[in-house]
């Protein structure tokens, strides 16, 4: 994940790439954020993205699927993946043109690494449910007895 983010960054000359979750989590981050609020900044990322997939309904869209927000000397691209936005902030180095072209190969990329982990994360409960699985309550208060 870090390489493909990190990769992102440097292709669009990005000052950051981050990746978080819909419920405001930071999963990964490259870049320069400086002093910048982390938790805040995901948290105001999610809640974006969750406002304006409000303002889709309202005018009969499903959902929008990409965000962006032009500054005077910073800008912000948001890419929803699935459950995660993919976040690129980036200045008068690079475009939007630049940035949603690569963006959107990276949201291939991301949206395949986090497929493959939910499988490996459902793989590994269901052998976990198999090892304990004839393990009981009993035998459990046995070895503190």
């Amino acid at each position: 994940m870090k390489s493909v983010i990190g990769r992102l960054c440097v292709e669009c000359a990005a000052r950051a790439v981050f990746l978080v979750d819909r419920d405001g989590q930071t999963i990964a981050v490259h870049g320069e954020i400086g002093d910048m609020d982390m938790t805040s900044f995901a948290s105001l990322a999610a809640g974006n993205v969750a406002a304006t997939h409000s303002m889709a309904k309202l005018i009969g869209e499903n959902a929008f699927p990409s965000v962006v927000h032009e500054g005077e000397r910073e800008s912000i691209f948001i890419s929803v993946i699935g459950r995660s936005l993919l976040v690129v902030v980036f200045d008068e180095r690079s475009t939007l043109g630049l940035v949603k072209i690569r963006a959107k190969k990276a949201s291939y990329e991301v949206a395949a690494i986090l497929d493959d982990a939910a499988e490996d994360s459902k793989a590994f409960h269901i052998a976990q449910d198999s090892v304990f699985a004839d393990i009981s309550d009993d035998d459990i208060d046995s070895l503190f007895a």
